[in-house]
């Protein structure tokens, strides 16, 4: 690679922070954040995201990496990559807003020949319809004559620590033929497995929303799968283990779908499909019914509560984890605060423990106050313990002393639970 390439990562969370470290080892990076306090915590190698370690932060900062609040400090790059959240809104349509502003921020420096490549989760068509024309209005430059764009989707699954960013495969695509070998050849230089070169910028953001738009529909099945099981008398991970047997049935199981991605990323793709008069019901359905699941498993709660005798009203019931999935501390979109809201609707006190989840961030983001203490005193104190999140913590503990155990993950012995998804 050119040794003249001077990057900008424009987002330092779960997916901008690697990217940065990773190619702040090899070439002169600016990592970007208007976060004041992400900047000054990075600054002194500290991540609250753990997605990467304090060596390798100290590292990549001593090397070519500098993190900065500092917008006039990308003036110089000519590699753009933008990393920021595309979140939805309360009725679930897309919220470009962070990826506008991120490219006005760019268009204020871009400069001939410079590459503009899009990371976020968006609907095919997003990087050339939207973002484009806000690249030229602010700089005067022309698309695919003066500056150039591409796409290469994240594929950043937090708290995964064997599929991280150089390990995987990672889709690019450029504006042009010639911008497109570019834009791999920037990628492939820190990837350990290579990538895949989509035909377009189209193709790769297609690509990408339907990842975890299909997750999202199998998750849905196994879901919908539970809930008749669970009428039908019949244990839901007795089934799945006599399914599995077989070479070609898929490994999923039902559960909670919440997060930055499968949660969202499906009402990307819905948004775009309307758009052009098709209404995608399965993507719909399914959708609608993962996100009924927070409250399925607290009526379940409560019904355990009412046959065993147990007083919903003077009977707290202990929520073990907050974040969105195991062995991580991201707590977007995470979907334990609507099985938390579900029992407290009935009247049911609740408290939560997560020994990942920054108790400031819970406080302020769900107004939930964290327990700290040892994580098998406190379940011995409950009558009622719902294990929302298979945490390594939890998965070890002894659930012996526990009137009432519900585990929606389904990792706990049999003989520990009264009833489980």
């Amino acid at each position: 690679m050119n040794d003249n390439i001077k990057l900008a990562i424009i987002g330092l969370g779960y997916v901008g922070l690697p990217l940065a470290v990773e190619f702040g080892g090899k070439y002169k990076t600016i990592g970007l954040d208007l976060n004041e306090q992400r900047v000054a915590d990075l600054q002194n190698y500290n991540d609250y995201t753990k997605e990467t370690s304090k060596e390798k932060l100290k590292s990549a900062i001593q090397n070519k990496l500098i993190i900065t609040s500092n917008t006039s400090d990308i003036a110089n790059c000519n590699y753009y990559i933008v990393t920021v959240p595309t979140p939805v809104d309360a009725h679930m349509r897309p919220i470009l807003t962070p990826l506008i502003k991120a490219s006005e921020s760019i268009g204020k420096y871009l400069k001939k020949g410079d590459v503009v490549i899009y990371e976020s989760t968006v609907y095919p068509g997003v990087t050339e319809d939207e973002c484009v024309p806000v690249l030229e209005k602010i700089s005067g430059l022309k698309f695919n004559v003066d500056f150039y764009c591409g796409y290469s989707p994240e594929r950043i699954n937090p708290g995964d620590k064997k599929n991280t960013l150089t390990k995987i495969v990672k889709v690019t695509s450029g504006s042009t033929p010639e911008i497109a070998i570019k834009v791999d050849d920037l990628y492939n230089s820190i990837l350990e497995n290579g990538t895949h070169m989509a035909p377009s910028i189209k193709v790769a953001e297609a690509s990408k929303v339907i990842e975890n738009a299909q997750r999202d529909l199998n998750i849905g099945f196994m879901n919908e799968l539970a809930k008749i099981f669970h009428e039908l008398n019949i244990d839901t991970t007795d089934v799945l283990q006599a399914a599995g047997s077989k070479w070609n049935f898929l490994n999923f199981t039902p559960g909670l779908v919440g997060g930055h991605c499968i949660g969202v990323d499906p009402y990307y793709l819905v948004q775009k499909a309307q758009e052009v008069g098709y209404n995608p019901d399965l993507i719909l359905a399914s959708r609608r019914l993962n996100d009924g699941m927070g409250k399925y498993v607290a009526e379940r709660v409560i019904k355990l509560m009412i046959n065993e005798k147990v007083l919903i009203a003077e009977t707290p019931v202990l929520v073990l984890g907050l974040s969105f999935k195991e062995n991580c501390p991201d707590i977007r979109n995470t979907k334990v605060t609507d099985i938390i809201t579900h029992l407290k609707s009935y009247g049911a006190k609740v408290d939560v423990c997560d020994p990942w989840v920054n108790k400031d961030e819970a406080l302020q983001k769900y107004d939930i106050e964290l327990k700290q203490e040892n994580y098998q005193r406190l379940i011995d104190k409950y009558k009622v313990v719902v294990l929302a999140v298979a945490h390594n913590e939890f998965v070890k503990l002894d659930y012996s002393k526990t009137e009432i155990v519900f585990d929606v993950k389904s990792v706990l012995e049999r003989s520990q639970v009264n009833e489980r998804l």
